[in-house]
């Protein structure tokens, strides 16, 4: 095509000059058994994908699934701390081994890799994104049957190498409740269609907060905006999950498998559909 710099690796378009266009994605490693892969995804920081992505792995795990979480976010990795999880990861010569939370998800992150895991990243995109394409080729995620994927946000060189070299099922795009996030929203979503990923549904963090006096719902953010994006692209709400200072001391401790709110079933049985 015009332009074309044929580095199929950094493009999505699917033109005659792609060798094998259905075929981009890495093979995992040789000893990874997987049997689905959903992104968790964002148009813009500080929505909540990552307690999203460490939420939903833990509903999953507690119908008796066996899940794991791939750490896409590199630079501002945070899905250990959820799980109070400061080792190291180990490798041998098979590869390298995620480490178990408490209840048994595996955890893969750039954080177990540091010998500090105060130390920053300070990677371009390239590296950063061939991070994350070793997390899923070296890593031995034994019998899993959902690997989440907390992704960066926006769509960058970290989304679009996962899209491309991860077999995706399914994405899950978090958002909150202001005005302006569906215009970013549409971004992510836009990309997910680009590449013919399917999108399960959204998910609004921050919705409300609940007063503890009398009940009531507040909404310190606005009115909600998702069911008019989701109306507009065609795309199911899957939850609206309220400001919850239970859920903060959790993911605060480390101890984010103890907490019991539930407002993530109707995404879990979306992934649940997954299986068939």
């Amino acid at each position: 095509m015009s332009g074309c710099n044929h580095d199929c690796g950094s493009c999505s378009q699917s033109c005659s000059d792609r060798k094998n266009p259905g075929d981009m994605h890495a093979a995992p490693h040789p000893k990874s058994k997987i049997k689905k892969v959903i992104g968790i995804v964002s148009g813009k920081g500080g929505v909540g994908k990552s307690m999203t992505s460490a939420l939903m792995a833990v509903a999953m795990r507690r119908r008796g699934f066996a899940t794991g979480i791939l750490d896409g976010d590199i630079t501002g990795p945070s899905i250990p701390k959820l799980f109070g999880i400061h080792g190291r990861a180990m490798g041998d010569e098979n590869g390298i081994w995620p480490i178990k939370s408490r209840t048994g998800i595996d955890v893969m992150s750039v954080n177990l890799m540091l010998p500090n895991e105060e130390d920053p990243v300070v990677w371009r995109g390239p590296v950063i994104a061939g991070a994350v394409k070793q997390f899923w080729q070296e890593v031995i995620w034994q019998d899993v049957d959902f690997l989440f994927v907390d992704m960066p946000p926006g769509t960058g060189d970290v989304p679009l190498t996962v899209f491309q070299t991860l077999p995706v099922d399914g994405i899950i795009v978090v958002a909150s409740p202001q005005e302006l996030v569906g215009m970013i929203v549409g971004k992510a979503v836009k990309m997910a269609q680009m590449m013919n990923i399917p999108i399960l549904g959204l998910v609004e963090n921050m919705s409300y907060l609940v007063c503890p006096d009398c009940g009531k719902q507040i909404k310190l953010f606005g009115e909600s905006h998702v069911d008019e994006v989701g109306e507009k692209y065609g795309i199911p709400v899957l939850a609206k999950c309220p400001l919850d200072p239970q859920l903060a001391e959790c993911a605060d401790d480390g101890a984010i498998e103890t907490y019991p709110g539930e407002y993530l079933s109707k995404a879990a049985d979306a992934v649940q559909a997954l299986l068939g």
